[in-house]
């Protein structure tokens, strides 16, 4: 490995505050403390605490219902559980351990969605950071207009493509019904945001970093590995985050493209289907979607320090 990009990889481990901010990593620490002196004020703390509680009451009354008596939730509201509490585990019990034709059988569903989301990120995230890359300090014919039409593929509804995917997945390629069909459909949509975003951050890397890299001889390879991939993880780790609770949270593409077997469907699917004929299994629906809940709530929480650098690094100049 040549001696500039040492110097750069060596950097990355120290301290924020030890970093030299002429170079790239103390670039981004830079960025990233003139964007929270300008965005931490008495105001913004207020609106956080504000958008917290309103995204906390319908979570937590999801909770207390979750542990109430079918009755209690046929015939009150979860508030009343203040009043009037009680404790039932019986509803995680049933979609999670009962068996028959009518229990909820989450385990398989929950492995399914597992195995879609994991890479049906790192897929896209992989692919949209070489092109990235690639857009931002590779020079080649058509790289603007190529740059232009990534952009311009965010508009399209992606509602307009599943047909003619279906079509080419079960006719040309046979994988329809398949975790590839969903992997792949899943990469198309969230390449074009996934691009322009890394794009954006890749970009602001100083480019006297790049270039002593190439002037002792560094190839693109290593540039990319050792240089952008640790400087650009803050972003990587926030697109991420999107990307993976997206594909977790959806029905439409894993529906289409699953073919709606057991085998492959995720847990969105059983979700929609738990409620059963009229409602009648619908005491069932809040132990479930609080289920569903844990592992997006594992993931943000385990990558939150990467997320909030990623949101500020890019939004001011250094």
């Amino acid at each position: 490995m040549t001696e500039a990009v040492e110097k750069a990889e060596a950097k990355l481990d120290r301290p924020l505050g030890q970093r030299n901010d002429y170079t790239a990593e103390g670039a981004v620490a830079r960025q990233f403390r003139k964007s929270k002196e300008k965005l931490t004020s008495p105001w913004a703390t207020a609106a956080a605490i504000v958008i917290a509680v309103i995204w906390t009451i319908p979570t937590f009354g999801l909770l207390v219902s979750s542990i109430r008596t079918p009755t209690e939730i046929r015939t009150t509201g979860w508030w009343t559980w203040f009043v009037n509490p009680s404790f039932t585990f019986d509803n995680y019990a049933d979609v999670l351990f009962a068996s028959g034709a009518s229990s909820a059988n989450l385990g398989q569903y929950f492995v399914n969605s597992l195995v879609i989301a994991i890479p049906a990120a790192i897929f896209p995230i992989a692919i949209a950071t070489m092109a990235a890359y690639a857009f931002a300090w590779i020079k080649f014919k058509g790289a603007g207009a190529m740059f232009v039409l990534v952009f311009a593929l965010q508009i399209v509804p992606l509602q307009m493509a599943l047909v003619p995917l279906l079509q080419i997945f079960s006719q040309v390629l046979g994988i329809s019904g398949t975790f590839p069909a969903v992997w792949i459909a899943h990469t198309i949509f969230g390449l074009p945001l996934c691009i322009f975003l890394l794009h954006n951050f890749i970009s602001e890397i100083p480019g006297e970093v790049i270039e002593a890299a190439r002037v002792d001889g560094a190839n693109h390879t290593q540039i990319f590995f050792r240089i952008i991939i640790p400087l650009s993880l803050p972003a990587l780790a926030s697109i991420g985050i999107f990307q993976f609770l997206w594909v977790w949270n959806d029905l439409l593409v894993a529906l289409v493209f699953s073919g709606g077997t057991v085998d492959v469907a995720p847990l969105t699917q059983r979700l929609a289907e738990l409620v059963g004929n009229f409602g009648r299994n619908q005491e069932r629906l809040p132990a479930a979607a609080f289920i569903s809940l844990v592992v997006p709530l594992i993931v943000f929480f385990s990558l939150q320090r990467y997320f909030v650098r990623g949101l500020l690094a890019g939004s001011t100049k250094g």
